[in-house]
């Protein structure tokens, strides 16, 4: 193996020692900071006025650190926070999450006030004051059971109230509570009475069915009589109708009847008259004389003697002068 003289020693650790400083100089300079973040950068504990986006950068080593602040929606966890009640009772919230969302041009001024962990201070401690400050005037059926439901809206609009004061820009969407933990003697007595509640809640429910299925038969019941009545209404509508109508055609074959009569009396007393007026037309002295002579020869009676009636004679002599 060859030996390795001085000067190339010397370059060796000379390079060495370059790749070495350039090596520390990149790994201590170069930082990423991720999507959805910005970056806020501190020179001996003083923060200082320029922040990054999303992105690899570069900074003095050794001498700058930094912080990466989310700027998007995020979810902040509130673990096992204990609550005294007004009647004595500590009780613990397992979790409360905070869902809340820091705009990025407030990032500088939270940051400067409240350092890069601000959300401890603003949403962790806040927490703990106002759920226990709720507790402290309420009893513990209260908290558990009647204003369990309020305590999420309470929370968040304490929150956002003191936010808007003392960090505008950094705004709480929503609070979510888990149901406190409670001493076991008086979770076991809970249970029990929310057992008879549900006993009674299902008895007035089955009430309210039983009153249902009556208010349905009766509605029912009345529709069938409101049918029934309606159907015997246009029944008697219709016999009323045809009554009506058979009355109305009766009276008009007895008016048409009378035309009749009328119309056949005005006829014969018509040709009544038509005779009378020919009969008395016809009736003259001369016809009433024609009449008596064709009857008298038509009679088959033989006169014998003097009893030969004169008004053969009468005829005769007439006839023979009208000649």
């Amino acid at each position: 193996m060859p030996q390795l003289s001085s000067s190339s020693l010397l370059e060796h650790l000379l390079i060495g020692s370059i790749l070495g400083s350039v090596f520390l100089v990149v790994n201590y300079s170069l930082h990423k900071i991720e999507e959805g973040h910005v970056g806020v950068y501190f020179r001996g504990g003083a923060l200082l006025s320029s922040m990054n986006y999303p992105g690899y950068h570069m900074m003095v080593p050794l001498l700058t650190t930094f912080k990466s602040v989310q700027v998007t929606l995020q979810t902040d966890e509130v673990t096992n926070v204990p609550c005294g009640t007004s009647g004595g009772v500590m009780i613990y919230f397992d979790r409360i999450e905070v869902v809340n969302h820091l705009n990025v041009n407030s990032v500088m001024d939270i940051v400067r006030n409240y350092t890069a962990d601000y959300d401890k201070t603003l949403i962790f401690n806040k927490i703990h004051h106002e759920l226990n400050q709720f507790c402290s005037i309420h009893t513990l059926h209260e908290v558990y059971i009647d204003l369990f439901d309020q305590i999420d809206e309470n929370l968040k609009q304490a929150l956002q109230r003191d936010l808007l004061e003392i960090a505008p820009g950094l705004t709480i969407q929503a609070v979510r509570v888990t149901k406190p933990k409670i001493p076991e003697v008086i979770r076991k007595n809970y249970e029990l009475m929310e057992g008879e509640k549900t006993k009674l809640l299902i008895s007035i429910e089955h009430q309210k069915v039983v009153e249902k299925d009556a208010e349905t038969d009766r509605k029912r019941a009345v529709i069938e009589a409101e049918k029934e009545a309606l159907v015997a209404k246009i029944q008697y509508d219709q016999k009323i109708m045809e009554k009506e109508s058979l009355q109305r055609i009766s009276e008009i074959e007895n008016e048409m009847h009378l035309a009749r009569q009328r119309a056949q009396t005005d006829a014969e007393f018509y040709n009544r008259k038509q005779e009378a007026e020919i009969n008395k037309l016809l009736f003259t002295k001369e016809y009433i004389q024609l009449k008596k002579y064709e009857s008298l020869s038509r009679n088959t009676k033989v006169y014998f003697g003097t009893s030969i009636p004169q008004t053969f004679l009468e005829f005769g002599e007439k006839s023979l002068q009208d000649r």
